[in-house]
């Protein structure tokens, strides 16, 4: 039986100095209010991996989203009711992510916010989409597109857009041609690999390796050595940030030398800290999001941020801040609506936000552009050129 992990999670990050306020009952005890109702707060689920692998993208997408709530909670709310948090555990894993969709599902949530990670979102999309809970992903999976429910929207771009933008910089710009890949068979390693592939194809480009990893893999000698042979000039990887860090320095150990280029693992600090500065020097990341400096847009929310959390703001924080804001925007334009009214209001919403300008589409995709930047001294920086 799943159990709550609310008050585990609060005690968790506190102990981290990060303060978690939801105005959560204790368990077992009656919930009143909630979302639909006239009165009493307007309950969002929070769901992401907050233990395992794939913490460090729970821990971000939490502290992103709860800033933006936090700060509508402190202006009044939505209509003068108070937005109430409840944190869920999916521990990326998609088997535990349908028992939390589930139980969201039966304790009357309006909507959630959530996942990272595409495969546990397109396990729970259809149990959310048979409640008529809108949720918001930061997946970047094509097969988040493929699911059709109108209750499913991005908070980011989908692997298309970010590889379409990498490829035209290192075929169309840098002319490199000598492509290796190696990404991993999950469901964002294959939305990576195929995504990537496309924009190579209509470049007339063929990777001359192409290397299929499991997701829990962690020795990757076998395919690095593969690729080696083959001296590409650049090598793409598609594969989530602890992955995509140990491929990048077991690549280094083998004495390769090429450049790497990848999507937005590998603008994350935990991506750098698992491969090595040193390492991923040169690294091509695809990105909606190239640092806290960009505009005084992103110079605020890093502030807030770093007051909020104690830590720097990246990317995944970001995505779910916006992905927050345009829920919130949602609710309040729609009077506190629930179920397909507060569909269509989050897909008529038009956000200029920390990634981009949001306008979605029938795919529930909103934002069509990423950037480009370059690992430099342990920075991620613009791309020259």
């Amino acid at each position: 039986m799943l159990g709550r992990v609310r008050r585990p999670l609060a005690a968790g990050l506190l102990a981290l100095g990060v303060l978690f306020v939801a105005a959560c009952s204790p368990p077992g005890e009656e919930q009143t209010g909630g979302g639909g109702e006239n009165t009493g707060p307007i309950k969002i689920a929070i769901a992401n991996a907050q233990s395992g692998q794939l913490s460090s993208l729970g821990a971000w997408e939490l502290k992103g989203a709860k800033l933006a709530i936090d700060e509508w909670n402190a202006k009044g709310g939505i209509n003068g009711r108070q937005i109430e948090i409840g944190v869920f555990d999916s521990q990326g894993d998609p088997t535990v992510g349908t028992n939390v969709a589930r139980k969201i599902a039966s304790e009357g949530f309006v909507a959630m916010l959530g996942t990272a990670e595409s495969a546990v979102t397109i396990a729970m999309a259809p149990i959310l989409q048979q409640a008529q809970i809108p949720n918001i992903t930061s997946g970047q999976s094509p097969g988040l597109i493929a699911v059709k429910s109108p209750f499913l929207f991005l908070n980011g771009p989908t692997s298309l857009t970010y590889d379409e933008t990498l490829a035209k910089h290192v075929v169309d710009q840098k002319g490199l041609k000598t492509i290796a890949l190696i990404t991993n068979n999950g469901s964002y390693g294959k939305g990576e690999h195929d995504s990537f592939t496309k924009a190579l194809a209509t470049r007339g480009v063929t990777p001359v390796a192409d290397q299929v990893v499991t997701t829990d893999q962690k020795d990757f000698s076998a395919a690095l050595t593969n690729i080696r042979q083959k001296n590409p000039q650049l090598i793409f990887v598609g594969a989530e940030e602890v992955q995509s860090g140990l491929i990048v320095k077991q690549a280094r150990d083998l004495g390769i030398k090429a450049p790497f280029a990848g999507a937005a693992p590998q603008g994350t600090p935990v991506f750098l800290d698992t491969a090595g500065a040193a390492n991923v020097e040169g690294t091509i990341v695809s990105t909606p999001y190239l640092s806290n400096e960009v505009d005084d847009a992103s110079k605020t929310f890093a502030a807030a941020y770093k007051t909020a959390t104690g830590e720097e703001a990246e990317m995944h924080g970001a995505k779910a801040y916006d992905g927050a804001q345009i829920l919130l925007t949602a609710l309040k334009n729609s009077n506190a609506a629930k179920g397909k009214e507060l569909a269509d209001a989050i897909r008529a919403v038009k956000h200029k936000g920390l990634l981009g300008d949001f306008a979605y589409d029938d795919t529930g995709v909103g934002i069509f552009a990423t950037s480009i930047g370059t690992i430099t001294s342990g920075k991620l920086v613009p791309a020259a050129g």
